[in-house]
C-alpha cells in the first residue's frame, strides 16, 4: 500500500479557543453531535464515540497541547472493537492563528498499519478521504455559527 495518510486543512472566521473548544470533543468527527457536549479531551482517556449512522468506535487521547495540537487514536475500520494498534489510525489537529482566524489542520495516519485485507484497508482511506473535507465543513459551520 502506497498510501498511508491523509492531510487536510480548512480556514475558520472563528478564534482559535472557539476552534480548540470544538477539536477537543473527543470522537468529534464520527459522533452524534449530542453526545458531545460536555467531553473534553484529557490525555489518556478513552471514550466512545457513538454514531447512529456507523456505529461505535473507541476513542484514546494520545497528546494534548493546547491550544494548538491534539491527537487521538481511533478504530476507524473497526467500529466496536477494543482500540489495539494494529486496528486503529492516528488523527492529530493542529491550529493556527491567522488574523482573525484559525487554519485547522488535520492529519490521518496508521492505514497501512491495520490489520485486515488490502480490499478493507483501502476502502478505509477511500472513505477517509472523502470524509474528512465533509467533517471540516461541519466542523467550520458549528465554530462560525457560535463565534457570531
Amino acid at each position: 500500500m502506497a498510501e498511508d495518510r491523509i492531510e487536510r486543512d480548512i480556514l475558520i472566521t472563528a478564534s482559535l479557543d472557539r476552534v480548540w473548544s470544538l477539536v477537543t470533543q473527543p470522537g468529534f468527527w464520527v459522533a452524534d453531535e449530542a453526545s458531545l457536549p460536555g467531553t473534553v479531551a484529557r490525555e489518556g482517556e478513552s471514550m466512545v464515540a457513538k454514531s447512529s449512522e456507523h456505529g461505535e468506535y473507541p476513542v484514546r487521547v494520545e497528546k494534548v497541547e493546547p491550544p494548538t495540537y491534539v491527537a487521538y487514536r481511533w478504530t476507524s475500520a473497526f467500529p466496536g472493537q477494543e482500540l489495539r494498534e494494529d486496528n486503529s489510525t492516528l488523527v492529530e489537529f493542529t491550529l493556527t492563528r491567522e488574523g482573525d482566524q484559525t487554519r485547522l489542520r488535520v492529519v490521518e495516519s496508521g492505514f497501512a498499519a491495520l490489520a485486515g485485507s488490502e480490499e478493507l484497508i483501502s476502502q478505509n482511506l477511500k472513505d477517509h478521504t472523502s470524509g474528512w473535507p465533509q467533517c471540516l465543513d461541519a466542523l467550520k459551520t458549528r465554530a462560525e455559527e457560535s463565534s457570531v
